[in-house]
């Protein structure tokens, strides 16, 4: 039985990342063994195992063959005579298909090293073209690392497309894969590639009508990458991915991810409040209550920082664009939630609403620097 590092653990040592968790594969070991040796069983589609102290993944090395459509359609076989370099020819990128042996040697038969130092995605073999989730896996690794997809990869992704490859992903599966991505250091290369590929018009549709007009993809990609340049939110990342979109496209997008229900609160509120300060004054007393009442502020104070979030990013794409300012907001918050409820219900016990809304409005305006002369 021999033990291998391999994968993700491997390509982000040799760039000088940090390490979250260590997979790794066991070649010429069969279940039972592992079980014997007090591994836990936890694979269901193929043989994987915790470690009994680290509880690290070990997979005993496997082949797998293509067997229907989409990601679900392989079969898999795992065997003691199951050699590494059958595992890693499997794999999808180059990147990814490099292992270290107990002693340290780097194992790289497809060249992954040499693509690490080239910053190059390149596909492993033509079995890459067998799963359409490494479509969404290549633009999301793009965003991650900055790195350029070869051009027969790129190819191999549009033909796998024109195939109809990708309208076999299933929602979970898009959304692990966008959601993952928008996370990223640089969330406006995954949309860049899948664009280029032709993914993006099969799984985003909507965003992808969106983009084509002047200026939409360069406005977007500008506030998507400064929220990730201040480390915020998915909520706040999906809004902006959205927010070019009117209510019922960015509702149409959402659900056929499957978006969580954070993301799609805050993108319907985005969506609506700029669409609302196109042709709303704003910067009265009135106005400042009504949003910070239809955000419901006053419950949930956090909705309104991560609205700020999004408009900030926002305003970052170009001028004009600002539809909530956390100059106003905030203090304006802050001084309405100041008011006494309990005082108020006692003096005005027949028109508590009334004297509450007219005691936050009073605090509101005090904020706010008179008007003419």
């Amino acid at each position: 039985m021999r033990i291998y590092q391999v994968g993700g653990s491997v390509r982000d040592e040799l760039l000088g990342l940090a390490v979250q968790d260590r997979d790794w594969v066991v070649v010429g070991a069969d279940p039972r063994e592992m079980e014997r040796l007090g591994f836990r069983p936890v694979g269901a589609d193929f043989p994987v195992f915790l470690h009994p102290q680290t509880h690290e993944e070990y997979a005993l090395a496997r082949t797998e063959r293509k067997t229907g459509p989409g990601y679900k359609g392989f079969a898999f076989h795992a065997a003691p005579d199951v050699t590494l370099e059958q595992d890693l020819a499997r794999r999808d990128l180059t990147i990814n298909a490099m292992a270290r042996a107990e002693d340290g040697a780097l194992i790289d038969p497809h060249g992954g090293a040499a693509d690490l130092k080239a910053r190059v995605l390149r596909h492993v073999s033509a079995a890459f073209a067998e799963d359409p989730v490494r479509i969404l896996r290549v633009a999301r690794f793009a965003a991650r690392l900055g790195f350029a997809v070869a051009p027969e990869t790129l190819a191999l992704m549009r033909r796998m497309v024109e195939a109809g490859e990708a309208d076999a992903l299933v929602p979970e599966r898009v959304w692990q894969e966008i959601g993952r991505g928008l996370m990223e250091a640089a969330p406006s290369r995954m949309l860049a590639v899948l664009a280029e590929c032709g993914a993006l018009a099969r799984i985003l549709p909507e965003l992808d009508r969106a983009l084509g007009r002047p200026g939409a993809a360069g406005s977007l990609a500008a506030r998507l990458d400064r929220a990730a340049a201040r480390a915020l939110g998915l909520p706040v990342r999906f809004a902006l991915l959205v927010l070019d979109l009117d209510a019922a496209h960015a509702a149409a997008l959402a659900a056929r991810v499957n978006a969580p229900g954070d993301c799609r609160d805050l993108a319907a509120i985005a969506i609506r409040e700029r669409e609302l300060a196109r042709v709303e004054t704003g910067g009265d007393a009135q106005s400042t209550l009504a949003l910070l009442e239809r955000v419901d502020a006053f419950r949930r104070p956090e909705r309104l920082e991560r609205l700020v979030e999004v408009a900030e990013c926002d305003a970052a794409a170009g001028p004009g664009r600002a539809f909530a300012s956390r100059a106003d907001l905030v203090p304006a918050l802050a001084a309405a939630r100041a008011v006494d409820g309990g005082e108020l219900a006692r003096e005005f016990p027949d028109d508590i609403p009334g004297a509450v809304r007219r005691a936050r409005l009073a605090a509101i305006a005090a904020l706010q620097p008179p008007t003419g002369h």
